[in-house]
């Protein structure tokens, strides 16, 4: 049942994601092709007003084939033939749609569980928050100087900055003060550690659940660049990279954890990984990389400044080398994934 939840929640993203490009291009009057989702043989094909809709076999992606890589045609309504604006607003669609689809996703968490406000709950004894003087109830505002809205945004910082000093302005009693910190490493869990606990979740209201739904958004995007971040400057490796074989094997496990209690709680468990994947699906799609939406805004953005398209001929070559260069990364991330469920 989880590998199903897992598929079923994989594909509505992909879809949804597809949709944003759909939906653009349609309003800017460009003619689809073919509003795909997954990939190779197609279970079911209709024909619609000129678009084939197709379900595909593979619930490994999907597109939306609006002729943009037709070097010449004469009508109108094809891709290449309208503005460098409509253009870009089509290509952009997708990854804002992933982001319009996390906030929708986060406001039912919220309302369901409520929100992390990152106020300190309690402090572990012999550790450098209560030796610097923070007390329960304080709010963290601050982390060397990076704003904090959720509490976990606290143990993330931690995370990514395992041993480093930190600055920390909490609030208490309206007045804001400052301490600066130094994790303390515990051998037991080889981890260093600040110390600081959350107080649990707090019930929203309608306008606090929005304002909270664009934070939980806003924490993913963030963790997600912060882990690019890791990867280039080498802190991590492409050895710990997860594709969908991971992403299945995520969900099923969760799944197979949280049933015993109940719905409500695989639901919540559920909604946090669609939050996770479908930012990170929006933010990853506007990386400047050729064959990823951010590479083609690249070169549209070229063209828009120039006012002259760049060759056909030589944005194909580029994606295609983009491509090859993100099949072969599927294909370790793949093995990786394997070695990870199997081995």
């Amino acid at each position: 049942m989880g590998i199903i939840i897992a598929i079923l929640i994989f594909s509505f993203i992909i879809f949804f994601h597809e949709l944003g490009h759909f939906v653009l291009a349609k309003l800017n009057g460009i003619e689809v092709q073919e509003f795909a989702i997954g990939m190779g043989p197609a279970l079911f094909a209709k024909e619609y007003h000129g678009t084939l809709y197709a379900v595909r076999i593979l619930p490994i992606g999907g597109y939306c084939a609006m002729g943009e890589d037709d070097e010449a045609t004469d009508s109108p309504a094809n891709f290449n033939n309208k503005s460098v604006w409509a253009r870009i607003s089509v290509i952009a669609a997708g990854p804002v749609f992933n982001f319009i689809l996390a906030f929708v996703c986060a406001i039912v968490l919220i309302a369901f569980v409520g929100y992390d406000e990152p106020v300190i709950g309690s402090l572990d004894e012999g550790y450098p928050a209560q030796e610097a003087g923070l007390q329960p109830g304080d709010r963290i505002v601050e982390i060397n100087g990076k704003n904090i809205h959720l509490f976990r945004e606290v143990k993330t910082y931690n995370q990514f900055h395992q041993g480093e000093e930190v600055e920390i302005i909490f609030e208490r009693d309206g007045i804001e003060r400052g301490v600066i910190l130094q994790p303390k490493y515990n051998e037991e869990i080889s981890y260093y550690l600040l110390g600081i606990n959350g107080a649990g979740n707090t019930r929203a209201t309608p306008l606090k659940t929005l304002q909270y739904s664009a934070y939980e958004v806003k924490y993913w995007i963030d963790t997600t660049l912060s882990s690019l971040k890791m990867l280039v400057t080498g802190r991590i490796g492409i050895d710990q990279l997860s594709g969908p074989v991971g992403i299945v094997d995520v969900v099923d496990s969760t799944y197979k954890e949280t049933r015993d209690y109940g719905a409500l709680t695989v639901t919540v468990n559920m909604l946090n990984i669609a939050i996770l994947i479908s930012a990170n699906l929006g933010v990853m799609n506007l990386l400047p990389l050729p064959a990823l939406d951010g590479g083609r805004l690249v070169f549209l953005a070229i063209e828009a400044v120039r006012r002259k398209r760049i060759s056909p001929e030589k944005e194909g070559d580029v994606h295609f080398a983009g491509i090859v260069v993100l099949m072969v990364l599927m294909v370790v991330v793949l093995f990786n994934d394997i070695q990870r469920v199997f081995f």
